[in-house]
């Protein structure tokens, strides 16, 4: 049987189809009579309907079924920062995900910025269509500052997918494997990979789960309270991990450890280090 390229196959059918989304319209609109219903003048009665009676926006357009995907493209799923031109596919995917399995309809925002304020700025300003705010791919810690105050100046919902989605998926996981053998996730002890959006989100999502003893780890070794180099968002990390304050690298923080969780660069977990 002849193997399957996936990354090969992936090349060709994005470029055969340039892309994988596009928009169509939801009623037919075939003749005179059509687009003076979806266009003028009908449309100038939905448009003083929605200004006599701002909330019922959802009703009549599509903001009560949108989400923007939101991108600087400067921590694409393992790549790194290919900047937004790169993250395109990866957001057009996103609004695949939204609308095969929750019939959604997402748009990719991919910004060619990467300074807070501007997204900031630029995400506020395009919201009144939206429903929703799905931050995605945003590097660590530029991408907590512009969640919080999304969250804050916005009034519609702000997730971080690499946070949150991430964070989910990591506690449905470990509390299925802990069933299967027969250990307390709370009892756990846990050493996580990774301090930057996924680890932060993890750790605090385990921690408000109910887990203990957990121990973060990052590119310069075990977070504590010893640490001198750790930025605002670390600090909250060494406030609720690391209860012994032990300090060292990855393998003395998986001594004893029940899990490990990777949310950091590959090639980090040798065969070794699992089996210790």
């Amino acid at each position: 049987m002849k193997k399957f390229d996936v990354y090969k196959k992936s090349l060709e059918i994005h470029k055969k189809h340039h892309g994988k989304i596009t928009v169509v319209p939801k009623f037919p609109i075939n003749n005179k009579k059509d687009l003076s219903l979806a266009y003028s003048p009908g449309v100038a009665a939905v448009s003083r309907k929605i200004a006599a009676e701002p909330k019922s926006v959802r009703d009549y357009t599509i903001k009560g079924n949108s989400v923007a995907i939101v991108s600087d493209g400067s921590a694409i799923l393992g790549l790194g920062n290919l900047g937004p031109y790169a993250a395109i596919p990866v957001m057009e995917g996103k609004a695949v995900l939204f609308k095969k399995f929750a019939n959604i309809d997402a748009f990719p925002i991919c910004l060619n910025t990467q300074d807070e304020n501007e997204i900031v700025a630029v995400v506020k300003a395009i919201s009144p269509i939206f429903g929703a705010v799905n931050l995605e791919d945003i590097s660590a810690p530029r991408c907590f500052a512009v969640e919080k105050r999304l969250r804050a100046e916005l009034e519609i919902p702000v997730m971080h997918d690499d946070q949150h989605a991430t964070a989910i998926a990591v506690l449905a996981g470990l509390l299925n494997a802990t069933k299967i053998v027969t250990k307390d996730l709370k009892k756990c002890k846990i050493t996580v990979c990774g301090a930057g959006a996924a680890g932060n989100a993890v750790i605090r999502l385990l921690k408000d789960y109910g887990c203990r003893n957990l121990i973060a780890v990052d590119s310069r070794g075990i977070i504590s309270k010893f640490r001198p180099d750790l930025d605002d968002y670390k600090k909250i990390l060494s406030d609720i991990t690391n209860s012994e304050q032990i300090r060292g690298k990855l393998e003395t923080a998986v001594e004893g450890s029940d899990i490990l969780v990777g949310v950091s660069k590959k090639e980090l977990f040798s065969t070794d280090l699992i089996g210790s």
